[in-house]
């Protein structure tokens, strides 16, 4: 077998056959390639069975193009070898042995749905409200639970579990109502095969001694149990040989465990280790300051990476006025690039967070760039966008029925589809609009008893009327668009309904909802007669550009969050919103060292994505949760050396001194945002502070815009997630999220 195509190290990792192995490889070490050689050079060479290998990955498409690479090249007939994923195999171990489980071969794989509905009956047998406790808090802490490798009657948990904890109890009933319906959820099929494992050793022993040779790729995402079951299978024979780089462990929010790839040579003493240091895909500049950058980290093995590649072009710091200004430049520079003859595929653009893609999506189409949003939605398509829009499109034409019957039962209020449509039917009788027949209910229910519809149903549309016929005169009177989108927002209970879930989805589409807060507000600044009709029509006719014709170009720009952008490549990539409290994010600010390193490591991975060029964005003022805030570069900026970028300054004012430090353990910057503490427009005063700690005391005097002055009566959290309760001069009392609400100390 011919193994030039291999340099020397990656060379000695494929014919390191026994025993345990690490591989350590690098961001473009030629990882992939490695490992199918490997897995050929096994087969072709030491002539061992297929039947007696398994290499698991993450995901089905990885898996896929391994099998395929391999049985292109190799000479043996693949037959039973098993490239697949952990669950996939799982799966199928667990349908092979599932009466000793107490299930049947055919037993259902619940999704997440269904695990809900499931959670929901729970919930409702013990009399709990869905407001009280989220489905999706339940299944969050469950999820946590399969991650660690825990089930029921286990004596095998690394991690203590408090059985007294009341969703303890709700994860048992749990378990045994899946039981109850043959049913295994996903998380449970690790689980379920450690079970098997560990309850019935002779199990564990037989494919102990089928599998000789075990192949595990991106093992730094693996969780505690993943980890669990390679080592049960590999504890006999001992050939195992694992793939990964901590330097790219960034998903310790879905359960990797970066102890995984960092403890191997505990767990396995007489463990060879191997590093792929390599690069082949980025310049010198590029893979050399990545590579300062993420030495800062503690909790990693250490890798010097290098390359033969060209210097290149040195990385570009663009610091921006604001974040229109940056995404300007990104809009503009990449003009430039099309006119040097650059393939739109070729150029990335990165974000920390899906809700950062509105205000550069909004420039490219202004533009006329055609882009394409990687493992996401564009932003006004996302589903919690089109909900809120279509409220707002309600206010200025209450007949709009696509709208109506979109929100009339978002968030839920028990008007579901049977009764929307006797509604429906009902207004077709009497020649008027779905809205129309909603105002005529409300003011005559005892005329339409033959409905049926139940007192509960009568509430929720009187409810929702009584909301948009308020909103209706507010728009008429000529009121801000983001003071009636944070009435509808949050007196809708669409907001509480979010922020209840209390998942990381969740948590994703409230972010997008802040940023289209921010775009309203920043409408406003930009118009002399900021109207919500205008506002509509804007986005409308800019998001239509996209249907248009753009210009010469074939292919796609690709945006994209940091996340999504693992293992991909591009020749020039754009990484925004490098700024403090945004990358890294102002949950890892306050998570202490661990969630900073992770946030390093997310950096790293931005960085190593880039061929040719690479430009890293901030801004010295962006709008967040409806106001400006002055955050400061990223801390991760300030550990590129000076020798590999150019600084540059983009908008009104002056560059930052970047000679000049950054305290990183509080909130006073030593440099010029420290000087900045107000954004004023013709109306108020936005006061802004890095930390967001502004609360309001009990007794103060407030006045918020729409229901005028009253008391302070009750202020419950803090920063971006703060509520005040007020009470008005008509003894009307209402809560409100002060991110959103128009409200003025006296």
């Amino acid at each position: 077998m011919n193994l030039e195509h291999l340099n020397e190290v990656q060379r000695q990792a494929v014919l390191q056959v026994d025993g345990p192995l690490m591989l350590l490889a690098g961001a473009g070490s030629g990882k992939t390639r490695t490992l199918v050689t490997k897995i050929q050079y096994l087969l072709d060479v030491k002539n061992i069975s297929p039947f007696k290998m398994l290499a698991v990955t993450f995901s089905n498409k990885a898996a896929k193009e391994m099998r395929d690479r391999i049985s292109k090249e190799s000479k043996c007939d693949l037959g039973a070898l098993q490239i697949t994923t952990f669950h996939a195999f799982c799966s199928r171990l667990l349908r092979t042995e599932a009466n000793y489980l107490g299930l049947t071969r055919n037993f259902s794989i619940y999704d997440t749905s269904e695990s809900k509905s499931i959670i929901k009956s729970i919930l409702s047998k013990r009399g709990i409200s869905l407001k009280e406790i989220s489905p999706n808090e339940v299944l969050y802490y469950i999820d946590g639970l399969n991650n660690i490798g825990h089930y029921v009657n286990s004596q095998h948990d690394e991690e203590e579990i408090d059985k007294d904890d009341p969703f303890y109890e709700y994860y048992l009933e749990y378990q045994s109502e899946l039981h109850k319906s043959n049913a295994v959820d996903f998380g449970g099929l690790i689980t379920g095969a450690l079970k098997l494992f560990n309850t019935y050793p002779e199990v564990l022993e037989r494919y102990q001694k089928r599998y000789e040779y075990i192949l595990v790729d991106e093992y730094q995402d693996t969780n505690r149990a993943q980890f669990n079951l390679i080592t049960k299978l590999a504890h006999l024979k001992k050939n195992i040989c694992v793939v990964g780089d901590e330097d790219q462990s960034i998903y310790s929010w879905r359960g990797a465990d970066i102890r995984n790839i960092l403890d191997f040579e505990t767990v396995y003493s007489d463990a060879k280790l191997i590093k792929l240091e390599q690069n082949y895909r980025s310049s010198k500049n590029i893979i050399e300051a990545a590579t300062a950058v993420i030495t800062h980290n503690q909790a990693r093995k250490g890798k010097d990476m290098w390359t033969d590649n060209d210097q290149g072009d040195s990385i570009e710091v663009v610091e921006c006025q604001d974040d229109r200004v940056e995404a300007a430049f990104i809009a503009d520079e990449i003009k430039k690039l099309f006119k040097k003859g650059i393939d739109p595929n070729e150029i990335a653009v990165f974000y920390r967070t899906n809700a950062q893609s509105r205000v550069i999506e909004d420039s490219l189409r202004s533009t006329k760039i055609p882009y394409k949003v990687i493992a996401g939605i564009k932003f006004y398509e996302r589903k919690e966008i089109k909900d809120i829009l279509s409220y707002m499109k309600l206010i200025v034409n209450p007949k709009d029925s696509l709208a109506l019957s979109r929100i009339i039962n978002v968030p839920v209020r028990g008007i579901g589809a049977r009764t929307l449509r006797k509604i429906e039917d009902e207004s077709i009788k009497n020649q008027v609009s779905l809205w129309e027949m909603l105002e005529i209910l409300v003011d005559s229910y005892d005329d339409y008893s033959f409905l049926r519809l139940s007192k509960k149903v009568q509430s929720s549309i009187s409810r929702f009327v009584t909301l948009l016929q308020e909103l209706k005169i507010l728009n008429e009177k000529k009121e801000n668009p983001s003071h009636l989108y944070e009435k509808a927002l949050t007196e809708s209970g669409y907001y509480e309904s979010l922020v209840a879930e209390k998942s990381y989805e969740s948590q994703a589409r409230i972010e997008n909802l802040d940023e289209l807060l921010n775009g309203i507000k920043q409408y406003e600044m930009e118009s002399q007669n900021p109207s919500l009709l205008e506002f509509l029509e804007t986005i409308t006719l800019d998001s239509s550009v996209d249907d248009e014709e753009n210009g010469d170009y074939s292919g796609e720009v690709s945006m994209m969050t940091i996340h999504g952008a693992k293992g991909l490549e591009y020749e020039y990539v754009f990484v925004a919103g490098a700024e403090e409290n945004v990358f890294p994010s102002f949950q890892s600010v306050d998570g202490g060292e661990d969630a900073i390193e992770e946030e390093r490591r997310l950096f790293y991975v931005a960085m190593t994505r880039a061929m040719k060029r690479l430009y890293i964005l901030f801004a010295q003022g962006r709008m967040l949760w409806g106001s400006i805030k002055f955050n400061g570069p990223s801390r991760f900026i300030d550990e590129i050396p000076d020798n590999y970028y150019k600084w540059t300054f983009k908008g009104k004012g002056k560059s930052t001194n970047k000679k000049k430090k950054q305290n990183f353990s509080g909130v006073d910057y030593d440099d010029e945002f420290s000087q900045v503490n107000s954004f004023e427009d013709p109306e108020h005063t936005y006061y802004v502070s890095s930390n967001n700690d502004s609360t309001f005391i009990e007794g103060e005097i407030v006045k918020h815009k729409l229901y005028g002055e009253g008391c302070i009566m009750n202020s419950e959290g803090y920063g971006q997630d703060e509520k005040v309760t007020v009470r008005f001069k008509d003894g009307v009392q209402k809560k409100f999220l002060l991110k959103f609400a128009p409200i003025e100390r006296v």
